[in-house]
């Protein structure tokens, strides 16, 4: 298997795109990395469209296939990836050692989603469909296939491989390519006690197509994986041991939020090509190529599929939508995730729709926890976001002013609508309604509307 020379790059984002094009054009940035579900490929974004011109390579970085939950991979997702991988002339693509979801016709209950990145356990059952969830993949996308070791704050009882057992078999079964983020073997450290030394001694680094670096955050005696802090010294040592074992094609710096100066950005790139040059000695190296001709890996059992189901959805579940906690989980630590999950979905959705927390005000974030406790997430933060205001609308969000129940209204009825309402609207009474001369009626309608989406 071919590697390619990357370099040292940066995850590109829009909030920060004139900033990575700069750092780009002063020979700071040899690639970057765009999150796949963030772009179209049939319109890319302008400064992507120019960092291409100027002969930068962009990787697609997949966050939603969860290649480790107990389904097979669905081919619509599969087929999306596959054309941004063609639109952006990218030489691979990368996903997660991950599920994202879970339910549907293996457990016989109702699809959740996570909205997140969660573990698989290192079972043989779950190797086995992740092995073969990999092979499905590998035959629907036109370049490599590399994966990513996950950040996790919560351990599966009885697991029976470590990290990098479990990741070498992987490897052997698949060929498929390691995407190693240094700074979750070092969140793993931390939440979990395992040794991030130990990991890279048992990996097979002839696989690795390129490494993650970031930053996080400890509190209370929790690593939180945010990609919104510097990065901190015990990464970089970790970046330092991985190339003291070996010489991956390329490295690159992720940051999600909190988006530094450019300055500190370039400071932190600095940082870490020292690293990577006193690994190397300031000479680009490619690792030697993996062994061609991986045995196919076996097919998963049914059987083995909806095991791995009804545990990763009793898992999601406790997270989620407030079920029991499944037995040998810590559950101190499972009402950390859970609460960071509702805080993470509570973000996207003010991304998203960034109009709700300027009607709802401070209002917002309680009364979207709130929220999160009866509606678990099943997928799309856009539906999140009309499905939130019909519940406000309906009297379970807090209490509101009238005047900002008006506002939520109108917001709603513009979005829930087959076409956005005309620019100017007749007022009656003091409310705003859409065109009919009988506002009872359109109340009538939208009550019966918001009463549907709700439990």
């Amino acid at each position: 298997m071919e590697h390619s020379y990357l370099g040292t790059g940066i995850g590109w984002r829009p909030e920060i795109a004139a900033a990575v094009e700069a750092l780009a054009e002063a020979g700071r940035v040899d690639w970057v990395e765009a999150v796949a579900e963030n772009v179209c490929a049939g319109a890319l974004p302008d400064s992507l469209l120019r960092l291409r011109e100027r002969g930068v390579t962009v990787v697609p970085h997949g966050v939603s296939l969860g290649l480790g939950g107990a389904e097979r991979p669905g081919a619509d997702r599969l087929a999306a990836l596959a054309q941004r991988a063609q639109a952006l002339g990218a030489p691979l693509v990368t996903e997660h050692i991950a599920f994202v979801r879970g339910g549907g016709e293996l457990t016989g209950s109702a699809r959740l989603e996570a909205g997140h990145l969660l573990p698989v356990p290192r079972t043989r059952d779950a190797l086995d469909v992740l092995c073969e969830n990999v092979r499905i993949a590998q035959d629907a996308l036109p370049v490599p296939l590399a994966l990513e070791n996950i950040a996790a704050l919560v351990a599966w009882p009885d697991e029976e491989m470590s990290e990098g057992a479990f990741l070498a078999e992987l490897v052997e079964r698949t060929g498929v390519r390691l995407l190693i983020d240094v700074a979750n073997l070092h969140t793993n450290h931390v939440n979990r006690g395992e040794d991030p030394l130990a990991a890279l001694d048992a990996l097979p680094v002839h696989a690795i197509a390129y490494v993650h670096v970031a930053g996080g955050v400890e509190k209370d005696g929790v690593w939180h994986d945010s990609h919104a802090h510097p990065v901190p010294e015990a990464v970089l040592e970790v970046l330092a041991a991985l190339y003291e074992r070996a010489c991956p094609p390329g490295v690159l710096l992720e940051r999600d939020d909190d988006f530094p100066s450019d300055g500190e950005l370039a400071g932190e790139l600095a940082a870490i090509r020292r690293v990577v040059d006193a690994g190397t000695g300031g000479r680009p190296e490619v690792p030697p190529d993996v062994p061609a001709g991986a045995p196919a890996a076996p097919a998963a059992s049914g059987a083995a599929r909806q095991r791995l189901a009804l545990r990763q959805t009793a898992l999601l579940s406790a997270l989620v939508a407030g079920t029991p906690v499944p037995e040998g989980f810590d559950r101190t630590r499972i009402g950390v995730q859970s609460r960071a999950l509702a805080a993470k979905r509570a973000g996207v959705v003010a991304k998203v729709a960034p109009e709700l927390p300027e009607i709802l005000g401070a209002a917002y974030r309680p009364a979207f926890l709130r929220y999160t406790a009866v509606r678990p997430f099943a997928g799309g933060y856009r539906r999140d976001a009309l499905d939130f205001a019909a519940y406000v609308l309906d009297g379970r969000g807090g209490t509101h002013g009238p005047a900002v129940m008006r506002q939520l209204a109108a917001w709603w009825r513009e979005r829930s609508g087959p076409a956005p309402l005309p620019a100017r609207r007749p007022r009656l009474r003091g409310r705003v309604f859409p065109g009919p001369r009988q506002p009872s009626h359109v109340f009538i309608r939208m009550r019966d509307t918001l009463r549907s989406k709700l439990p």
